[in-house]
C-alpha cells in the first residue's frame, strides 16, 4: 500500500452524523495505517442545499473527534478545472445539453426502478446544438453520452466484484447542472485524479454510481483509484439514518455530554474494533483491519437508548 492517498469528502448540506463518522473513521484509519496522505475535500457544489455555517461546523467537529489531514481543498474554488474537463468531453461529442426533468425521466421508465437510479433513454441526444438553445426551453444539464454495451467491472476492496452495464442501468447520466461543468459526478472524478487519490472509501449507497465514474475516467484519460464501499448506518427499521430515528448528529452527542473518546469508541465497536470503551483514533491503528468490519449494515440504536447510557 506504498504511496497510499485517501480522502475525506464531506458535503455542507447537513450536519455530521454517526454514519458520516463511521465512514470517515475507516477512511482515516486506512490512510494512516498505510503511512499515506489524507486529503480533505469540501464538496460544496450543491449550493441550493448547502447549510450556512456547515463547512466550519464540519471541520471543527472532525478536529474535535481527532481527525487530521495533510491538505485541504474546496470544490467551489476549482470550477475552472471542471470547465476544462467538460470541454474535453464536448470535443469528443461525449457531452450534450438535456432539458429532461426527473419527472420526465421517471415517466420514460419501462420498468419500476429501485433507489435513486433511473435509466435515461437519450431523449435529448442530438436535440440541441448549444447550451443556449437548450436553455431557451428549460434550464438544462449536461449529460454524458454512454456508448451502447458500456459494461464496467471492478473488484471493490470491501464489497467484492461488481459489474454493471451502464448503458442499460443508467443510460446517459448527468454530469452537471452548471454550464461550466461544476457538478458532483464530473468534479469527483477530476479531483480524485488531480489530488492523486489512490483509494476512495465511502458508503455502499454509492457503489452503483461507481461504474459511471469509471467511464468518465476512461473518457478523460484519468487513472482509476481503488474503491472501498462500506455498509451504511441504518435505524432499527433498517432504513438509512434520518430524523425519524432520533438525533444522530455529532453535535447532539456533544450537547448530551459525550466526550470525543467515548463517541469514537462507540462507533469503532460497530467496525469490529474494540469493545466500545472510550478511545482515540490513534489508539485504533495498531489493531486496525478491514477483516473485522461486518458486511451487514450497522443498525444504530435509537437516540433514547444511548442518550441514557
Amino acid at each position: 500500500m506504498g504511496g497510499y492517498v485517501g480522502r475525506l469528502a464531506p458535503s455542507p448540506t447537513g450536519a455530521l452524523h454517526l454514519g458520516n463518522l463511521r465512514t470517515f473513521m475507516v477512511a482515516w484509519l486506512r490512510a494512516r495505517a498505510a503511512g499515506g496522505r489524507l486529503v480533505m475535500r469540501m464538496e460544496d457544489l450543491d449550493h441550493p442545499r448547502d447549510k450556512p455555517g456547515a463547512v466550519a461546523q464540519t471541520l471543527e467537529e472532525l478536529r474535535w473527534l481527532g481527525f487530521d489531514w495533510d491538505e485541504e481543498h474546496v470544490q467551489s474554488a476549482r470550477v475552472d478545472v471542471y470547465r476544462s474537463a467538460l470541454e474535453r468531453l464536448r470535443a469528443q461529442t461525449l457531452a450534450y445539453p438535456c432539458v429532461c426533468s426527473r419527472r420526465d425521466v421517471e415517466a420514460a421508465q419501462s420498468a419500476p426502478h429501485a433507489g435513486e437510479q433511473l435509466h435515461y433513454p437519450g431523449t435529448c441526444r442530438g436535440r440541441f446544438a448549444t447550451w443556449a438553445e437548450a436553455a431557451a426551453v428549460r434550464p438544462p444539464c449536461w449529460r454524458f453520452r454512454v456508448p451502447d454495451g458500456a459494461c464496467v467491472a471492478f473488484e471493490d476492496v470491501f464489497a467484492g466484484p461488481f459489474e454493471q452495464d451502464v448503458s442499460r442501468a443508467l443510460g446517459d447520466f448527468p454530469l452537471a447542472r452548471d454550464e461550466n461543468g461544476a457538478g458532483y459526478t464530473l468534479a469527483v472524478v477530476v479531483d480524485d485524479a488531480a489530488m492523486g487519490v489512490t483509494e476512495v472509501v465511502r458508503g455502499d449507497d454509492l457503489l452503483p454510481a461507481t461504474p459511471a465514474q469509471i467511464l468518465l475516467q476512461r473518457a478523460l484519460g484519468l487513472p482509476a483509484p481503488a474503491y472501498c464501499h462500506l455498509p451504511l448506518a441504518v435505524g432499527p427499521d433498517g432504513r438509512r439514518l434520518a430524523k425519524r430515528h432520533g438525533d444522530t448528529r455529532i453535535a447532539a452527542f456533544r450537547a448530551a455530554g459525550w466526550s470525543s473518546r467515548r463517541l469514537i469508541g462507540f462507533v469503532a465497536a460497530s467496525c469490529g474494533l474494540g469493545d466500545g470503551s472510550p478511545c482515540g483514533l490513534r489508539d485504533l491503528l495498531p489493531g486496525f483491519s478491514l477483516a473485522y468490519m461486518p458486511h451487514s449494515p450497522w443498525v444504530v440504536p435509537s437516540w433514547g437508548m444511548y442518550a441514557c447510557g
